[in-house]
């Protein structure tokens, strides 16, 4: 299997590793288009692939395309790339707020993938979130299951809007985490722990809990109630939370993503 990653960025770099690992291509199937001069010296350093700068040496013969670009740059990449894209060519989008339907019409195709990856893909701890338009077959969607699935989970929805959602959730849910972990890192400095005993505190709890979480069949709220005593320590630190309505402000931070998202895919 032929695949054309366009865009040698952090995620199309990522992807051609991760399928290589993975062995769903090989060497040989595995190309990379990418317009910057320094970007391509360096990726073919790598090994990655065969590189290219221009579409019509690497987009005929592909038959899966990964979509690995900046928003901003599709309307001279599409225009580029159009004549030499072929109906039967599956093509796979990581590009936030450009449509289906866009894509579609900006390169006369109809076999169209739309994903929302995270920033942990590229540690295969990722998170994806993927919908497709109609003509996409069902064995078609089983091969780009495995393909995200080389990066860490997905989730397929119906309904493209749902990427909106998964944008404000997963995709820029990292940050939300880093967020947290910064002011526990802060707060164990001022209590008297140095840089790197802070990190590593902050660090380890935030992996043993969500491998706790993970491990166990117990909600939220009941590791929660298993971790405070009454009158405790935990009890005291979740009653400033509630009083602060952490909980609220987190909602209300989501709901933020999720509005910013649905507006910048309405101003494509």
């Amino acid at each position: 299997m032929n695949i054309l990653i366009i865009g040698g960025g952090n995620m199309g770099t990522t992807y051609a590793q991760s399928f290589l690992r993975s062995h769903v291509t090989t060497l040989e199937g595995m190309r990379i288009l990418e317009k910057n001069a320094e970007n391509v010296q360096a990726l073919e350093k790598r090994d990655i692939g065969t590189v290219g700068t221009e579409p019509s040496e690497l987009v005929p013969s592909a038959d899966i395309i990964v979509l690995a670009v900046k928003p901003q740059d599709t309307e001279a990449l599409f225009r580029d790339m159009q004549p030499h894209v072929n109906p039967q060519q599956l093509v796979v989008s990581i590009m936030a707020g450009v449509t289906i339907a866009t894509i579609q019409e900006a390169l006369n195709v109809t076999k169209v993938v739309r994903a929302m990856p995270n920033l942990p893909a590229q540690v295969g701890k990722g998170m994806t979130v993927y919908t497709s338009s109609p003509e996409v077959t069902r064995l078609e969607l089983v091969m780009v299951q495995n393909l995200l699935a080389t990066t860490g989970k997905n989730i397929y929805v119906e309904r493209e809007e749902m990427l909106d959602a998964a944008t404000a959730v997963s995709g820029s849910g990292p940050a939300y985490v880093f967020y947290f972990m910064r002011a526990m890192m802060q707060r164990a400095r001022s209590l008297g722990f140095t840089e790197s005993e802070a990190e590593l505190l902050v660090l380890q709890t935030f992996a043993g809990g969500v491998n706790l979480y993970a491990a166990n069949d117990l909600t939220c709220q009941e590791w929660i109630d298993r971790v405070s005593s009454r009158g405790g320590t935990t009890e005291a630190a979740m009653q400033r939370f509630a009083s602060s309505s952490l909980d609220h402000a987190i909602e209300e931070g989501l709901q933020a993503a999720f509005d910013r998202a649905v507006a910048l895919g309405n101003a494509k």
